[in-house]
């Protein structure tokens, strides 16, 4: 049972759960709301006793977690919202201490989700309008992208887990373990890279609702959502990686289920509250904000599946169009790697073998940086850099697009394209790799 203790210092506040087992603490998740507020969400293997409480001078807020431990391959997140800093330590033999940094006093308020066996232990962090109620008052263009150059955050979802295994190679090999070991691979390398930040949607073996994974991702504010999978198919000899997007199927219902959702929409539109009228006011800015995300998502999945083509041949020649659930985020870029079919003899050796999977990784790594070395959200360390990486990109093209198309989703005139790719007329062919300089200046039109 919950309990509240009040203590006399500042807004200090003790809070605590009674569960018997430990628990490891496996990740720290910052997000800001558009009320001023911080969560700070606690990923734990299984809930745990804990109080919270705040100091002055400087400001911090305190969680101990007793009977609890850090698993392994902790990593503490970049600072968000009022948080500045992260740190861990242990009170006493057998406890452990989060320790946030804060850029201003706070008023905590907590809950705890069960999930399963596991938890998620969400502190609120109040401030200044928060805490009273009142607006917050409108936000600049730095607050919303900020003034330095933050990590690109990457949401990585392995796919299948805990009850569903997923598909099952010739030698037993499960494709939620191979889809695990492949995300942690990629995690690792994004991590190294100084503009990116991987988030693990699961890092463990564990059974995760597909709407809640593309959610997860969200809640992380994540700029790209890309899920692993290990393909399987009737025919043994199929090979190959592939990667998808959405589908305008899965994005018209998904549209259709955020719009029927009051509290979705006002996520939609910066959490204002919605009445009858807004309603078509929500759904224009949702179809615009589904429509650059799928353009984005696109882009991104052209690159990714260009690098892997440097490995060998891939399943299929151009990006795949499905209604999958977990790339109906309608505000942020996903896609969904096959990165080969279980299925075969061949490829389930290779998923298997740790540096096949690093290279693997590598290739869709360097995709992902191609893509943002020239089409950087502002404020991050790749804006920051932009025109330094040199000045086009690269676009595969997909089944059913025209010149005319391409034009239009990059910004860029029609006769750019046809003067950087040699072309005499508007045909493009299916797989075909384009150039695309990049807008700006003299090309900063609109396409024919």
């Amino acid at each position: 049972m919950r309990r509240i203790v009040a203590i006399a210092m500042g807004l200090s506040l003790l809070l605590g759960l009674s569960w018997a087992h430990a628990a490891e603490l496996r990740g720290v998740t910052l997000v800001a709301a558009e009320d001023g507020a911080t969560h700070a969400v606690l990923d734990l293997s299984k809930p745990a006793d804990y109080k919270v409480f705040t100091l002055a001078n400087p400001h911090r807020l305190v969680l101990d977690l007793s009977g609890s431990s850090l698993a392994g391959g902790f990593r503490a997140p970049s600072p968000n919202g009022v948080v500045s800093g992260v740190r861990t330590g242990k009170p006493a033999e057998g406890d452990l201490r989060v320790v946030l940094d804060l850029g201003q006093a706070v008023q905590p308020r907590s809950r705890v989700e069960r999930e399963g066996d596991s938890a998620r232990l969400v502190v609120e962090l109040l401030g200044g309008q928060a805490v009273a109620g009142k607006p917050a008052p409108a936000r600049t263009i730095e607050d919303v992208i900020g003034s330095g150059e933050r990590k690109l955050i990457v949401a990585i979802d392995a796919g299948h887990g805990g009850k569903d295994p997923g598909a099952i190679g010739p030698t037993r090999k499960y494709e939620k373990d191979i889809t695990l070991a492949m995300a942690r691979e990629l995690a690792a390398q994004i991590d190294a890279d100084p503009g990116m930040q991987a988030f693990l949607v699961r890092d463990r073996d564990v059974f995760i609702p597909l709407h809640e994974r593309y959610q997860r991702a969200r809640e992380a504010q994540a700029d790209l959502f890309i899920s692993i999978h290990a393909d399987a198919a009737h025919n043994k000899a199929a090979s190959g990686a592939s990667v998808y997007v959405l589908s305008l199927r899965g994005a018209s219902s998904e549209a259709a289920r955020w719009l029927a959702d009051q509290e979705n929409a006002a996520d939609l539109v910066g959490g204002v509250e919605l009445d009858a009228r807004d309603k078509n006011l929500a759904a224009v800015l949702l179809d615009l904000s589904q429509n650059a995300t799928m353009r984005v998502s696109d882009d991104v999945a052209g690159e990714v599946l260009s690098a892997l083509k440097g490995m060998g041949k891939t399943h299929k020649h151009q990006i795949e169009r499905a209604n999958f659930v977990v790339l109906r985020s309608p505000d942020v870029p996903s896609m969904l790697v096959e990165t080969g079919f279980i299925t075969n003899p061949g490829e389930e050796t290779r998923l298997s073998d740790p540096a096949y999977r690093k290279r693997m990784a590598g290739a869709i790594v360097q995709g992902v940086r191609n893509y943002f070395s020239v089409q950087a959200p502002p404020g991050t360390w790749y804006a920051a850099r932009q025109g330094t990486f040199g000045g086009s990109r690269q676009h595969v093209v997909s089944r059913g697009e025209t010149l005319s198309l391409i034009a239009q989703r990059h910004g860029v005139p029609m006769n750019s394209i046809r003067a950087a790719n040699g072309l005499k007329g508007d045909t493009v062919k299916v797989g075909e790799r384009l150039t695309i300089p990049l807008a700006g200046g003299a090309m900063a039109s609109l396409p024919e």
